[in-house]
């Protein structure tokens, strides 16, 4: 039986609850790239978002930084946009500024550096949407882009 690396729903609504920063790494300038779309949203929520790519001066109006050392806090969470051959390198930075969660964009997953985060008092959430996963805790996912199929009258929940 292979170990789960990464949070369940609880976890992953503590830590979006709890979270006052995240650190985007890899985030893209280019508007039709799917990181800036979730940097567009993000930026409407309780977070403070960094964007980290050297590429980049400036991202939606947010200084852009060259990595985690140079971000004027310690994210809570850092979510990585990056390939998966390059998650190890970005775990590694994350531990070494103190970061409390790395977070592993939808579609990205690598159990030997979720395990390096782990053994070094780090969560992980693998292969999930922090957009996603914060409209659907705070109930706007219809708001994301997601035809939910629910009519209500309810009012979002602050998370």
């Amino acid at each position: 039986m292979t170990e789960v690396l990464e949070a369940d729903a609880r976890t992953r609504l503590r830590i979006i609850h709890n979270a006052r920063s995240a650190a985007l790494v890899g985030v893209s300038g280019n508007e039709l790239r799917a990181s800036n779309f979730v940097a567009t949203y993000l930026i409407r929520t309780h977070l403070r978002v960094y964007p980290v790519n050297p590429v980049y001066d400036e991202i939606l109006g947010l200084k852009c930084y060259d990595s985690l050392a140079d971000l004027p806090e310690v994210p809570d969470i850092v979510d990585i946009f990056r390939r998966p051959d390059a998650i190890p390198e970005v775990v590694d930075e994350a531990i070494s500024v103190g970061a409390k969660v790395v977070w592993f964009q939808l579609g990205l997953r690598h159990d030997e550096a979720a395990r390096t985060a782990i053994d070094a008092g780090l969560e992980v959430v693998q292969d999930r949407c922090l957009k996603i996963e914060h409209a659907r805790f705070s109930g706007r996912l219809n708001l994301a882009g997601f035809d939910t199929g629910v009519i209500s009258s309810k009012r979002y929940r602050r998370i």
